[in-house]
């Protein structure tokens, strides 16, 4: 071509070449040669000048189109589980295009946060504009930080809050956000390690005063990444719902349904009622009714509520506050079941006989009115004989029926033989001003038991409903101990003087036996502990292997669908099964079951985290005052460095460092959770009573340390600071006999005198 191309001629071959738009290219292309390169050169330049192109080094392009190949940050996955990846070349003055990843099974596993080279085609139509496939990932997401900034004339330091991260992170001059000296920061890796092998920080969030009132639950908040803001699409969608109408629904509004609820709970998702059956022929049976807030019918599958609700998975519960999964205008308004206000429910009716069996059971979509909201204490007291003026009227109808129905479930729950642990529950009072007032154990009424044997039947009546229905759900499982885990609290019940039979097929009334023979004895609560601690984690899944702990079959949550995401599902099939309406269960629900259950198990085990964090740092801010104080304990926890000592008065877990244990270096047994000493052969193992001092209580990262003064009575010499004691190997032969005054010993066998010796070699 002799000519220099027009302006459009030459936009419309850059856009349908983008991987060859440099100059050269261009004057090869249109046959432009010698001097004609100026003016085109000249083109050029007056398009980017306009606007029209972007320079990005020596080649040209739309500047409202991404090249062929970019630098993308990837996001974290939607409701959806696509993963989609923001680009970082985008120099457009329009809206930022949707990249969608587009993965193969070779390529690396990425996260929210992680940079990737990827190769881009443009797509028409759809949700997103551009399909990436992995070129290689260049960096991951950066590591997070939360502490407190400690300004510097260099920039500063951030100390984190974490007590498991015992470094520092160097903050530089222009990365510190403008953050203030003694101010609670977050922050993200920046670079590598600086000097002192410390790593380095920017702060990205300032996050107030760590003294303030709430701040230890916010610390909680962002260390786990929990979110705790609803994005204003989900609160404009949750504030345009209307309370449902009859409609078709079954109308129990008449039915006297009464909520029992703890004293300060904000939200009702379920309520009962339960009568005499006036069937002849199940004399002495019953009728219980359990009503649960529908949720479904206001956060349908694929709205901005329920990506919300699956990202969140449940709600994350403080003693000062709580992250709901749902925005409030549902959580404590539309679905919650208020006194005296009509509420959309899913209700079941359960007929049990008088020895407590069900017999069958109905479930019904139906419209309600709660006719009292009453809290456990009240109930208690009632059925104690002291009635208030709130309880009276439904003390006959509702109730003694009530009860009644409990006393049978009672006598099928023993028949069952459910797990039946000694755990008590710790409440953590807070003053108005966030400090903590008192640390109690939470009282465990009848009350309290009456609510929870009639979820457990709803619960199992929705498994068996759904089932028999085949349809597809979530069921909560909770696995048998791993063999391992049993055989370690097998040897702890005969170290204590009890026996777990071996060689059969465990079940929980195996393991209740063993609690029955320790209750009220001195190895009680090392029975409990141990027990727990070779328990598996319950977790939801969409294929049935049944509920160990419960002693049940078939096991579903399906009673507070406010607080998680799994209850929601399961009402979502309960709606597809019976063909209510068109707001149950989706083609994404129902493909994407078992990701679904995965995301909030895993949620539920990060608010466990949080949840435990934060009492942590309570406590040991109640704690602070009461620093060389003596505390009396059990230990609840061995390990290489030390001992775990769970406080009597307030529940509290202290660490014993081993480096201030006597003065002999302790050999460590993972296996047996034990110590032993290798001069005395002293074994120091999970349940002994002991007597510790509070050396340290520092409520920025719930962190306690304890001194070590006597066991089950036996003063134990404090060892020489800076110190340490224990050796690298385990202890020796696992046979034991018992020294004075309870402590028990190993003899010197000659397989541990050699490891000893090895030890001191």
């Amino acid at each position: 071509m002799s000519t220099l191309p027009t302006r459009a001629d030459l936009l419309q071959w850059i856009e349908d070449n983008p991987t060859q738009s440099n100059k050269r290219d261009i004057a090869r292309a249109f046959g432009i040669k010698g001097a004609a390169r100026i003016d085109l050169k000249r083109m050029l330049k007056e398009l980017e000048a306009e606007g029209h192109l972007a320079k990005r080094k020596r080649s040209y392009s739309d500047p409202e189109k991404l090249p062929p190949v970019s630098v993308l940050q990837v996001l974290a996955p939607n409701a959806d589980g696509d993963l989609f990846a923001r680009p970082l070349e985008w120099h457009g003055e329009g809206a930022e295009p949707v990249v969608l990843m587009i993965l193969r099974a070779t390529d690396p596993a990425l996260g929210a946060g992680d940079r990737i080279l990827g190769k881009l085609t443009e797509v028409k139509g759809g949700d997103h504009t551009y399909e990436a496939r992995v070129i290689r990932r260049i960096g991951q997401a950066a590591a997070k930080v939360v502490g407190i900034f400690k300004k510097s004339a260099e920039g500063g330091r951030i100390q984190p809050i974490d007590k498991k991260q015992d470094r520092e992170w160097t903050v530089a001059a222009d990365a510190t956000g403008g953050a203030k000296d003694g101010e609670l920061v977050e922050g993200e890796a920046a670079g590598p390690k600086g000097r002192m092998g410390l790593p380095r920080a920017r702060i990205t969030a300032r996050l107030g005063d760590p003294t303030a009132p709430k701040a230890v639950s916010l610390i909680a908040i962002h260390q786990h990444a929990i979110p705790d803001d609803f994005p204003s699409n989900v609160l404009a969608e949750a504030d345009a719902h209307k309370p449902a109408p009859l409609g078709t629904r079954t109308d129990l509004r008449d039915l006297p349904l009464i909520t029992i609820d703890p004293s300060d709970a904000r939200d009702h998702d379920d309520a009962c009622f339960a009568m005499a059956d006036p069937d002849p022929a199940n004399a002495g049976g019953h009728i219980l009714w359990v009503a649960i807030a529908d949720v479904a019918h206001y956060v349908t599958s694929g709205s901005e509520l329920d990506r919300e609700a699956r990202k969140r998975g449940n709600s994350t519960y403080f003693p000062d506050r709580v992250v709901p999964m749902l925005p409030d205008r549902l959580s404590g308004d539309l679905c919650s079941l208020h006194e005296g206000v009509p509420r959309a429910c899913i209700a079941v009716e359960m007929v049990l006989d008088a020895s407590g069996e069900k017999l069958r059971h109905r479930f019904v979509r139906g419209l309600m009115k709660s006719h009292a909201s009453l809290h456990y204490e009240e109930v208690q007291e009632a059925m104690d004989g002291r009635i208030n003026d709130r309880v009276a009227p439904f003390m006959d109808d509702v109730i003694h029926p009530l009860y009644a129905a409990y006393a049978a479930l009672v006598e099928a729950r023993k028949r069952r033989g459910p797990l039946d642990l000694d755990l008590p529950e710790r409440r953590i009072e807070l003053a108005e001003n966030g400090e903590v007032q008192s640390v109690n154990f939470k009282d465990r009424l009848d009350a309290h038991r009456l609510i929870e044997e009639c979820m457990v039947l709803a619960n199992v009546a929705t498994a068996e409903e759904l089932i028999a229905r085949k349809q597809p759900l979530l069921f909560r499982v909770h696995e048998e101990p791993k063999p391992e885990k049993l055989e370690s609290l097998r040897e702890t019940a005969q170290s204590s003087g009890f026996n777990l039979a071996k060689g059969q097929v465990l079940q929980t009334r195996h393991l209740n036996k063993l609690l029955n023979d320790a209750a009220g004895g001195e190895h009680a609560e090392l029975i409990n502990i141990s027990t727990l601690r070779s328990m598996q984690q319950a977790y939801y899944f969409p294929e049935n292997f049944g509920h160990f702990g419960l002693a049940l079959r078939n096991y579903a949550h399906f009673t507070s669908p406010i607080r998680r995401y799994a209850d929601l599902i399961v009402h979502r099939a309960l709606v597809t099964a019976h063909g209510w309406d068109k707001d149950g269960l989706s083609p994404f629900d129902i493909e994407n079951l078992q990701e679904t259950a995965q995301q909030i198990s895993d949620t539920e085990r990060r608010s466990m985290v949080a949840e435990r964090d934060t009492t942590d740092r309570y406590l040991a801010a109640y704690l602070t005052e009461r620093v060389g104080n003596e505390f009396s304990g059990r230990i609840s926890g061995v390990a290489r460095f030390g001992l775990f000592v769970k406080l009597d008065e307030t529940g509290a877990d202290g660490l014993v460092p081993v480096r201030t244990i006597g003065s002999e270096y302790f050999h460590h047994d993972a296996d047996e959770q034990t110590l032993m000493g290798s001069d005395t052969g002293r074994v120091i193992g999970l349940g002994q009573r002991v007597t510790v001092r509070l050396a340290e209580a520092v409520a920025m990262t719930g962190g306690i340390e304890l001194e070590l003064l006597t066991i089950d009575g036996e003063t134990i010499a404090k060892g020489p600071s800076g110190k340490k004691r224990y050796g690298r190997g385990k202890a020796g032969p696992k046979g034991k006999s018992s020294g004075p005054k309870g402590i028990k010993f190993k003899k010197k066998a000659a397989k541990t005198k050699r490891k000893v010796t090895r030890t001191r070699s």
